[in-house]
C-alpha cells in the first residue's frame, strides 16, 4: 500500500509505503526488510499525468538483523523508467538505522521499520458481500447474522461489540517506509501521482 498525506499547512508531504516481508509473513520484532530488494516510491509530476515516473526515491537496506541500515536516495530523476530498475549511482541521501527517525525536520525525514497496519477490513462483513470467498473451515467459515445496513467502528472497551465492526488487522504490524519532505522538492504546484514498486 502507498499513501500520501499533506500536512496542515500544505507545505510538506508524507509518503508512506507499507510492504510485506519476504523473510517472515507476519511482521514482528524479528522481521526486517529484504536487503536484496530495491524499494521505490515513484512520482509522476507531468502537467498532464502520463503514468510515467519523473522523480523517484530509491530505498535499499543492508544487513538482515536488528542492526539493519536503510539508505534513501532522492527525489531524483529515475535512472531507468518503466518496469525495469537500475540503482542510482548518485543523489542526496539519508542513511541510518531502521526503527529510528532520520534526517532533518526542515528537509527530508525518513522512518523505516515496524508500524501498525493502517488498512481496515471487517472480514465477516466482507464475506457477506462475496460469500464465495469465505474459507471452508475456521471461525469465518460460518455466516454471521445481519446486524443492519452498517456497523459502527466501536472502541475497544465497548460493551456492545456484537453490533460493532471488527478490524481483523488490528494488532498486525507491517514494514513501513515513510518519507516526509517539502512539497516543493516534488512539485511547485499542481497535482502529482505517487506509487511504489519493489524489484530484485
Amino acid at each position: 500500500d502507498v499513501f500520501a498525506f499533506p500536512n496542515a499547512a500544505g507545505d510538506r508531504i508524507t509518503l508512506a509505503m507499507m510492504v510485506a516481508s519476504p523473510i517472515t509473513p507476519a511482521a514482528s520484532a524479528t522481521t526486517f526488510f529484504d536487503p536484496n530488494v530495491l524499494y521505490q516510491i515513484k512520482i509522476d509530476t507531468s502537467a498532464v499525468p502520463d503514468g510515467v515516473e519523473d522523480l523517484v526515491f530509491q530505498v535499499t537496506f543492508s544487513g538482515a538483523d536488528a542492526s539493519q541500515q536503510v539508505k534513501v536516495v532522492g527525489p531524483i530523476p529515475p535512472p531507468m523508467i518503466g518496469v525495469q530498475s537500475k540503482l542510482a549511482q548518485s543523489g542526496s541521501s539519508v542513511t541510518g538505522a531502521i526503527n529510528s527517525n532520520l534526517g532533518s525536520s526542515t528537509g527530508i525525514q525518513v522512518f523505516a521499520g515496524l508500524r501498525a497496519d493502517p488498512f481496515f477490513i471487517d472480514l465477516s462483513q466482507f464475506f457477506k458481500i462475496l460469500p464465495d470467498r469465505r474459507p471452508a473451515t475456521g471461525a469465518l467459515s460460518v455466516a454471521q447474522p445481519a446486524v443492519g445496513t452498517w456497523r459502527p467502528l466501536c472502541l475497544a472497551d465497548s460493551s456492545n461489540t456484537a453490533t460493532c465492526a471488527r478490524d481483523f488487522l488490528k494488532g498486525i504490524n507491517a514494514l513501513a517506509i515513510v518519507i516526509e519532505l517539502p512539497v516543493s522538492q516534488i512539485k511547485a504546484s499542481g497535482k502529482f501521482g505517487v506509487w511504489g514498486t519493489t524489484s530484485r
